[in-house]
């Protein structure tokens, strides 16, 4: 009894000094009643843990900023460029398909949102998988003459990692100028024999917000999931492939990984640039200025596109806006693939709502997945969804890593931003959004394909599904607002 009551005591007096003052903040934050109950709900059950765990991983940084981009210099210029557009609207659309007039709200608000500049010449192509994307990659850094610039969530000291490091260093010794941004956490396992093999051959190699102690802050939520290649700023590529062996071989228990990226040719390009040039002005301070880098725009016709990055140093969500936007303006159809489906409640709503207004929503996600929390928060979501009329489709040939959004046959989005929480609220994500009938077509034509591979869930079934299932589910659904 008087062991009890100790325990209690010392209970409540952490509770007092720890849990109650970060829930007060937390309320203060104003964050969506969603997210905040699910951190005060961690607080409650683990007073102390969830704490540490707020601290880690759950402070908001969009309205602090995480850094400044005071004094970056092609931002800048860019910025100005969107600004000139969205006073000249209408002139601006002159290259544009009539068509696409549709989804001109989308034009707009991405212009607004994050500088967004909409680009008419270029070339775009679907590379399906990773064999493709890295053998489209590799040929395009063989042809560089002046730099190369990537930056990834995940670059692997494996076979795939190893071709990449040789051919680098292989052009840097040619007088190449190659940088390089990785993920601290993503690219944790890369190890200093790897970068410092770079370094010495005259590679400039940096790590996105390092993650080491005495420095670990809960900055170390806020990870960069963008994947860019960019040679000589004429040739680029973005979307969900990262350079690790297990692109091209699979997943060891989920088989085959299928993937989808963009190798882009053009205006675009210099969009990317800009992307690559504000994290680069981030890690060490440096400005890339001029037309090496940032050549004049043709604004030729070609496949109309905008770049778009969202994370927690911009101002608005921009990329979860121009979803949304997207989605609630639909007529015809939505198709979605994503490696994961933990959407925030705007885009659950949005959803719903297209489907019970007769649009065809189909969303392709994997049966089996590469980690078992989101897995199972995944499935949480589907009920609600399928109650709607969403048809919901298991992928069956593997583990499909694809992110992209296909709307109405005339707009489509492609990158690195999957449809959850994480990618649309908390890491720094870069997406294409493409204005064109032809190259929409031929995405929905993959989408389609996947569909032949998969099998679609129909609410009885799902219903059937054992009370052990149900409560990993549950369980997993309160904490994907905080995954």
């Amino acid at each position: 009894m008087h062991f009890g009551m100790d325990f209690w005591s010392v209970f409540s007096m952490v509770f007092l000094v720890t849990a109650i003052p970060v829930a007060i903040m937390i309320i203060l934050e104003k964050r969506s009643p969603y997210k905040t109950a699910a951190w005060v709900l961690a607080l409650i059950l683990l007073p102390v843990f969830g704490v540490f765990f707020y601290l880690f991983f759950g402070q908001e940084y969009r309205k602090q900023k995480l850094f400044s981009r005071k004094g970056l210099k092609s931002l800048t210029r860019y910025r100005r460029l969107s600004f000139r557009q969205l006073r000249q609207f209408e002139q601006s659309l002159q290259n544009i398909d009539p068509k696409v007039r549709e989804k001109e709200n989308i034009i707009r608000l991405l212009l607004k949102n994050s500088n967004a500049l909409l680009t008419t010449g270029n070339k775009v192509k679907i590379l399906n998988n990773a064999d493709e994307t890295f053998s489209s990659i590799f040929e395009a850094i063989e042809t560089a003459v002046h730099h190369i610039h990537l930056e990834y969530y995940i670059l692997s000291n494996d076979k795939t990692g190893n071709r990449l490091k040789n051919l680098l260093i292989k052009k840097s010794r040619q007088g190449v100028e190659v940088r390089i941004i990785i993920d601290d956490v993503g690219s944790w396992s890369l190890g200093n024999k790897f970068m410092s093999e770079l370094r010495d051959n005259g590679i400039e190699i940096y790590s996105f917000m390092e993650v080491r102690f005495p420095r670990l802050t809960s900055r170390v939520n806020y990870r960069n999931h963008r994947k860019i290649v960019v040679v000589d700023g004429r040739t680029g590529f973005t979307g969900g492939i990262n350079f690790a062996d297990r692109y091209l071989e699979g997943a060891k228990g989920i088989g085959p990984w299928r993937d989808t990226h963009l190798r882009i040719e053009g205006d675009a390009v210099s969009c990317l640039q800009v992307v690559f040039a504000a994290d680069w002005f981030f890690v060490i301070h440096e400005n890339l200025t001029g037309q090496k880098y940032f050549p004049l725009l043709s604004e030729e016709k070609g496949v109309p596109m905008q770049i778009s990055a969202s994370g927690p140093d911009s101002d608005w969500a921009s990329i979860d806006q121009a979803f949304f936007k997207a989605i609630a303006g639909a007529k015809s159809k939505i198709y979605i693939a994503s490696p994961y489906l933990m959407p925030p409640p705007e885009i659950i709503f949005a959803l719903k709502t297209a489907a019970l207004g007769n649009v065809d929503v189909r969303i392709l996600i994997p049966e089996k997945s590469d980690a078992a929390i989101p897995m199972w928060s995944s499935f949480s979501y589907i009920e609600e969804l399928l109650e709607a009329g969403v048809r919901i489709f298991f992928y069956q040939a593997g583990f499909i890593h694809s992110k992209y959004l296909i709307v109405d046959d005339i707009f489509c989005s492609v990158g690195t931003t999957n449809l959850d929480f994480r990618s649309l609220e908390t890491n720094f994500e870069v997406n294409a959004f493409i204005y064109d009938e032809e190259f929409t077509a031929g995405l929905k034509k993959y989408f389609l394909s996947d569909l032949q591979n998969s099998r679609e869930i129909k609410l009885p079934e799902w219903k059937q599904r054992s009370w052990i299932f149900k409560l990993r589910e549950s369980l997993a659904h309160i904490v994907s607002p905080m995954l």
